[in-house]
C-alpha cells in the first residue's frame, strides 16, 4: 500500500469513495420518482378543517367519532353540484326535498351513541349514505331505511361503490323500524316525528341508546336511554330537521323493499 500525504491510505480512500456512492444511491432511491408518488387527496384539508373549526371548537371529543370525520369523505355523499360546499357549516340538499345534516350535527348524534365497534345500529333517514359511512366507520352493522325509493337505492350503489360492506339498506317507512333485525344496541333517526315511535322504543335493546329530533316547529334533539327495564330521556340541542313523514304523520306506510 502506498502511504498518502496526511497519513492516509490509497485503500482507505477508495473504500471511503465507495461508502459514498452507495450513500448516494440509497438518497436516491429514497426518494419519490416524478409521477410514482401516491395521489393526494385535494378533499383532505378542508375535511380536516372541517373537523377541527367546526366539530372539535364545538365540543365534540370522542377520538373515534373525529377521527371517522376525519376519513369518510363527505364530498362523494352531495350531488356534484354541491361538492365545493361540502365542508361547509351547514346543511346542503341532495335531491328529493332532502338534505345531508351540518357536518356538526352529524358528528354531535354519533357521539351520543356512545359506539364502542361491536354495535349492531339502526338508522333511519339514509338520505345520502353520509351518516350511514360514519356509523360504518365506527359499528359491527348498519342497518339505514329510507322511505324515498329513489334516494335508497342511490345511497345503496354508492356506499357499494364507496366500499362500504357492513350497511344494509332497505327503502321503506322508517317507523315501524326493522323488526326482524332487533333488537339494536343503537338507533339514530334523522328526520323529525311529533312523538317518539313506539316500534323504534320496542327495537332498542338493554343498555341502548337512541338519537332522535322531536316536534314540530320547535324540535329537541333528544336522548333515549333503555335501563332497567325504562327509558330515560333528555334533551340535548334545539335542532331544526325535515318532518318525518309516512305513518308518523297518520298516512298509511308503503310496503318495505325485500332484504337483501
Amino acid at each position: 500500500m502506498s502511504v498518502l500525504p496526511g497519513g492516509g491510505t490509497r485503500l482507505a480512500t477508495m473504500q471511503s469513495v465507495r461508502r459514498a456512492r452507495l450513500a448516494g444511491i440509497l438518497i436516491v432511491l429514497s426518494l419519490p420518482m416524478a409521477g410514482c408518488s401516491a395521489p393526494l387527496d385535494p378533499n383532505e384539508k378542508p375535511r380536516n378543517e372541517m373537523v377541527d373549526r367546526q366539530i372539535v371548537a364545538r365540543g365534540v371529543r370522542d377520538a373515534r367519532v373525529l377521527a371517522a370525520m376525519r376519513k369518510v369523505p363527505r364530498h362523494l355523499y352531495v350531488p356534484a353540484a354541491e361538492a365545493p360546499n361540502a365542508y361547509d357549516d351547514r346543511p346542503l340538499p341532495i335531491g328529493s326535498g332532502q338534505t345531508i345534516s351540518q357536518p356538526y350535527i352529524v358528528a354531535f348524534m354519533t357521539e351520543q351513541l356512545h359506539l364502542t365497534g361491536k354495535e349492531k345500529v339502526l338508522e333511519i333517514g339514509t338520505g345520502s349514505g353520509y351518516q350511514a359511512a360514519v356509523l360504518a366507520a365506527l359499528a359491527a352493522k348498519v342497518y339505514s331505511i329510507e322511505i324515498r325509493p329513489e334516494l335508497a337505492k342511490a345511497a345503496e350503489e354508492r356506499l357499494k361503490r364507496l366500499g362500504v360492506t357492513n350497511v344494509e339498506v332497505r327503502a321503506a317507512d322508517g317507523y315501524r323500524g326493522w323488526p326482524e333485525a332487533a333488537p339494536f344496541d343503537a338507533i339514530i333517526v334523522t328526520a323529525a316525528p311529533e312523538k317518539i315511535p313506539p316500534p323504534l322504543l320496542e327495537q332498542l335493546g338493554p343498555a341502548g341508546r337512541m338519537v332522535i329530533p322531536v316536534g314540530g316547529f320547535y324540535q329537541e334533539l333528544k336522548v333515549i336511554e333503555h335501563s332497567g327495564g325504562g327509558f330515560v330521556e333528555k334533551s340535548v340541542l334545539p335542532v331544526r330537521f325535515v318532518p318525518f313523514v309516512g305513518e308518523a304523520e297518520g298516512k298509511p306506510a308503503p310496503e318495505p323493499s325485500p332484504a337483501r
